[in-house]
């Protein structure tokens, strides 16, 4: 009887282990998938935050290239009201008008 005992107490202990042994496991994989949306989360955040990095930076080019165009065709203008003055026939506006495409044609273009 007592070797009935100490089998029946065994194989409960074997089973109560077995039993533990799947819960830790189910925890463990329950861990794992909270775990990897956070990442997916975390992944898809850095992807938002990449994109809207990248749509400000082009605008920063832009207003660049804007910038730097108007600055070189007032210039252009400048050259061509010192030309009228000395007795050139130049038309300001005109070479203004004119040098605005060319100046921005040759802006260096926007990385994608």
């Amino acid at each position: 009887m007592a070797m009935a005992t100490c089998a029946s107490v065994a194989q409960r202990l074997r089973d109560l282990s077995e039993r533990v042994a799947n819960a830790s496991s189910l925890l463990s994989t329950r861990v794992e998938i909270a775990r990897e949306r956070q990442n997916q989360a975390l992944l898809a955040s850095m992807e938002r935050r990449a994109r809207l990095q990248l749509r400000l930076q082009q605008t920063v080019e832009w207003l660049s290239v804007a910038a730097v165009t108007y600055y070189a065709a007032s210039l252009v203008g400048y050259v061509g009201k010192a030309a009228k003055a000395a007795g050139m026939p130049v038309n300001p506006d005109i070479a203004i008008g004119v040098a605005i495409p060319v100046i921005g044609a040759r802006a260096p273009p926007t990385r994608r």
